[in-house]
């Protein structure tokens, strides 16, 4: 996916209203999960849900909002970018509510 046109979010637009849902990009520029909920505001964390099929199966890893890189696209949909890639978020602990 090319990323040069989308637009970045502000911090004020990093709200589990508008992130939760977005699909996140790895290193490789691969689907690498969903952001399935947001805790602590713009400087909190994501939970992605990695791996699985149609959300059965994946893994729930926190990783720090500033670690993400959320943009939207043409269309309005809102993603993420990361440098990780699927392998080393799966390798992360799990992350229990």
């Amino acid at each position: 996916m090319d990323h040069t046109n989308h637009i970045r979010l502000s911090t004020t637009e990093l709200t589990p209203e508008i992130l939760e849902g977005a699909t996140v990009y790895g290193a490789d520029d691969h689907k690498v999960g969903k952001v399935d909920h947001v805790h602590g505001g713009a400087d909190g964390q994501a939970i992605i849900d990695v791996g699985g099929f149609l959300g059965i199966g994946a893994k729930p890893v926190a990783v720090a909002l500033s670690d993400l890189d959320f943009m939207r696209d043409e269309d309005g949909d809102v993603h993420a970018v990361t440098s990780w890639t699927k392998d080393q978020l799966k390798d992360m602990p799990e992350h229990h509510h």
